[in-house]
């Protein structure tokens, strides 16, 4: 096993550089483009960091993965479409290094030209890009894949659609794009969308979940598959891009396949049975010790730890307030008064994993748990008086007894809440005045194992306020579709988050959300401070005010109390095949999309 800790210690410097690097105007074509000053990488780079530059090319790589899929679309509402076809088979004009906070380098576009204030952006094309069947990637195709995404495809890419005031072909290669906003982000995410080709559609419903497969440009395509049960990708021979710089190290398996089961459990047996290759633990208490296998003694498998840097995200319990009875702030205060972390994480994971204190916590981007000062509190004094108490003063979760399930001063407190909000317990049962009893629905995903075990702890921990939920696990595609139109009370949630965001913020936590189908913003908030915090990173030009904009986000946010969060890790955990290698080089996000399996390589 590695050791990470001068290397982290190095990230950490280059991220404080990075964020505090000067803003560059550019007015010719480059090579990539970063949110924050210049991409770390020259334009005659000749590989990504974190890559094996030399690694072979050969060999499998074999995931499992609960539930399944029973469409070939990834970028509609409808349908739940297989992890990994858009990855593996679909690319993007810039293509993103997982070593840098949000820096794009050219993959199908050759360059990217932006002017100083990021009112338009121009990519050119590289004129050797193919699709799998041999065609060019022509202009054509890019405008027609931006417009179609950004009117029928799923929500989250019609925010940036809207924002473009014009799109035109600048030359044989060439397409810029006009905004109608001040978005600094704009140029990065365009340079981020699928390019799909166009004559695949002539005649089709784009918006109709389907079974064929699309045709794409990345380095593999489509081998076998059987909807809900298995999808296998076969490197691209003939891939165009697999000389250019950026891919180089990558793609290096020759095939990459996922077997679908009904159940977590079942994905682990199958790992410890050898029907798969490679196995994420997300249990620190299960990974000391249910990993005491004759495979592992032997060598055959491996562990790994993979650290990063990246900020917590949030993951737990969400309250949806499209229920009236979690509407209000002190109801939810006491749902997370009444769920014992200490207990909870002692019990399952020996007390070994940091709790998620905020949403950008373990980050620079993270709040503090003190009264708001300076930027953050200028930002959010506007909106004081419709903020929950802690927002401005400061909020912090509530620490239980490790010792106890159930801590009986947070009970007290929690009860004490819900009286204030008119709620009181009669006969074992707790009522509103009205004499309409407190109950609502825990919504979970078939083969969410660890968070129904979590679930049984918490429910029990209700019972003496006089709640007893009723817990509904659902198959994948019933809890897409039931979380997609918002058709739950409470339902586990988990929201990854990155160093530098954006836009996409407003997916998550915007006011659209509250009524239209397919955002993530599963809670159901409309709160104009988070908005106004959103707008103020969108439109930074300073690192000093990114950072204070995205730490008055946080505090709306944990001090909202939209969710009940449990842990997160610095490290990911990996158990794999002793044929299966990855860089001495660990990227700054670590085991993000990007890392596993696009770095990786197989070697006996």
């Amino acid at each position: 096993m590695r050791s990470h800790f001068f290397r982290g210690i190095w990230h950490a410097i280059r991220i404080f550089a990075l964020v505090v690097a000067p803003s560059v105007a550019t007015a010719e074509p480059q090579h990539g483009i970063a949110m924050y000053g210049r991409p770390a990488l020259p334009p005659d780079f000749v590989s990504l960091p974190h890559v094996n530059a030399d690694a072979p090319k050969g060999g499998r790589i074999v995931f499992g993965e609960p539930g399944g899929f029973d469409s070939f679309n990834p970028y509609i509402l409808n349908g739940s479409a297989p992890w990994g076809l858009g990855l593996f088979t679909i690319e993007t004009l810039m293509g993103r290094s997982i070593d840098e906070p949000f820096t794009l380098y050219g993959l199908l576009a050759e360059s990217v030209e932006t002017d100083e204030d990021r009112k338009w952006v121009e990519f050119t094309l590289r004129p050797e890009a193919r699709f799998a069947d041999g065609s060019p990637v022509t202009v054509e195709d890019v405008m027609w894949s931006f417009e179609t995404l950004g009117t029928l495809g799923h929500p989250r890419y019609q925010g940036a659609w809207t924002k473009i005031a014009s799109m035109d072909q600048t030359g044989d290669r060439k397409v810029r794009l006009t905004f109608n906003s001040q978005d600094r982000e704009l140029p990065l995410l365009m340079g981020l969308r699928p390019i799909l080709k166009k004559s695949q559609w002539d005649g089709k419903n784009f918006a109709e979940s389907n079974l064929e497969l699309p045709i794409g440009s990345g380095p593999y395509t489509v081998g076998a598959s059987e909807p809900g049960r298995f999808i296998t990708f076969k490197r691209n021979p003939d891939y165009w891009g697999r000389d250019l710089p950026f891919n180089r190290g990558q793609h290096n398996f020759d095939e990459i396949r996922y077997d679908y089961f009904g159940d977590g459990d079942v994905v682990f047996q199958a790992f410890t049975a050898g029907e798969t290759t490679s196995y994420r633990e997300f249990n620190t208490g299960k990974w000391k010790t249910h990993y005491d296998l004759p495979a592992i003694q032997s060598g055959d498998i491996v562990k790994s730890e993979i650290p990063n840097q990246r900020p917590s995200g949030i993951n737990g319990l969400v309250m949806n307030t499209r229920n009236p009875i979690f509407d209000d702030w002190r109801v939810r205060e006491a749902m997370i008064l009444a769920f014992n972390f200490e207990f909870i994480n002692q019990a399952l994971n020996g007390g070994n994993e940091p709790r998620i204190t905020s949403y950008f916590s373990n980050s620079i981007l993270g709040m503090d748990h003190g009264p708001a000062t300076g930027k953050v509190a200028e930002i959010l004094g506007p909106f004081v008086a419709h903020l929950p108490p802690g927002t401005i003063e400061g909020y912090s979760l509530p620490i239980g007894d490790a010792d106890r399930a159930m801590d009986r001063g947070n009970i007290r407190k929690a009860v004490a809440l819900l009286e204030e909000a008119g709620w009181s317990s009669e006969g074992g049962v707790l009522k509103n005045k009205d004499e309409s009893p407190f109950t609502f629905e825990i919504l979970l995903a078939a083969g969410a194992t660890e968070a129904q075990s979590i679930v049984d702890i918490y429910v029990e921990a209700l019972r003496p306020l006089g709640i007893a939920p009723v817990v509904t696990v659902v198959d994948s595609a019933q809890y897409k579709e039931r979380t997609n139109s918002y058709d739950f009370d409470m339902a586990w949630y988990t929201r990854a988050l990155s160093l530098s965001p954006g836009n996409e913020q407003l997916l998550y936590w915007g006011s659209k959300g509250v009524n239209e189908p397919g955002s993530r913003n599963w809670m159901g908030m409309n709160v104009p401070a988070a908005e106004a915090a959103i707008q103020v990173m969108l439109d930074s030009t300073s690192q000093e005010d990114f950072i204070a904009a995205t730490q008055a986000l946080d505090r709306v946010l944990t001090a909202g109390r939209y969710v009940i969060p449990i842990w997160f890790s610095p490290l990911s955990k990996l158990a794999h095949s002793k044929h299966l290698h990855y860089p001495d080089r660990i990227p700054l996000y670590g085991d993000w999309p990007g890392f596993q399996p696009e770095t990786w390589w197989y070697e006996d």
